[in-house]
């Protein structure tokens, strides 16, 4: 099946999902993961309507999205990899979230490039769910301070929680967790559920997909 086709076939198991939640389909957004997928690729599924990707690394991202975005400025475009300090000015003239705040240093990179450029991203808070040495993110316990100092002190936008559960694990208990987080730190969005388990994520709150193989194919 094309890229195209597999969007459509998404897109049903995502209204489906939703539906049988008891939610609207409209308050689930995907984001069509391209990383390692060329302009070439990801052309046909902007022209099938989609408007929101994501991307894991910056420097890949300029090397293709500048181009794609000039031509298309409706889309959105996340970074949900890992963020380094030195490329913060980078991701904020790209991007307009990032979905990967995961730690003081981050934060005010990301809110003084803002200010220096005069333009406004909207972030989300990563949250190691699963507490893994290996994997990026706030401790669950520490989101709620972590969020008021990223809001209140230092100034981002912040839109919600993002986390990606152990890949050995049953994901539900994670995105519980998640939403609940978000509930006590009074955010309204989630980024939670990949190809794999999106719908679960959905069941469990989400107001963002990220689906790349799905779409596109193995890598």
């Amino acid at each position: 099946m094309s890229a195209v086709e597999n969007l459509r076939v998404i897109e049903n198991a995502m209204r489906a999902a939703a539906q049988a939640a008891g939610r609207e389909p409209a308050a689930v957004r995907l984001v069509a993961v391209t990383k390692t997928f060329s302009p070439a690729d990801i052309e046909p599924v902007i022209e099938a309507g989609q408007r929101v990707f994501g991307e894991n690394r910056v420097q890949e991202a300029q090397g293709k999205w500048p181009d794609l975005k000039t031509a298309h400025p409706d889309i959105e475009l996340h970074l949900i990899g890992p963020l380094q300090s030195n490329k913060a000015g980078d991701a904020v003239v790209l991007f307009d979230v990032i979905e990967t705040i995961d730690r003081e240093k981050i934060a005010r990179a990301v809110a003084a490039e803002c200010i220096k450029q005069g333009r406004q991203v909207t972030t989300f808070v990563q949250v190691n769910t699963g507490l893994e040495p290996q994997k990026a993110g706030i401790a669950p316990a520490d989101t709620a301070a972590f969020v008021s100092l990223c809001r209140d002190t230092i100034g981002l936008d912040v839109g919600g929680l993002m986390c990606i559960p152990p890949i050995d694990e049953n994901p539900g208990p994670h995105f519980a967790l998640l939403a609940k987080l978000a509930q006590e730190a009074g955010l309204h969005q989630l980024s939670m559920g990949m190809s794999q388990d999106f719908e679960t994520a959905i069941a469990f709150g989400a107001t963002m997909v990220r689906v790349g193989s799905a779409i596109f194919g193995q890598r």
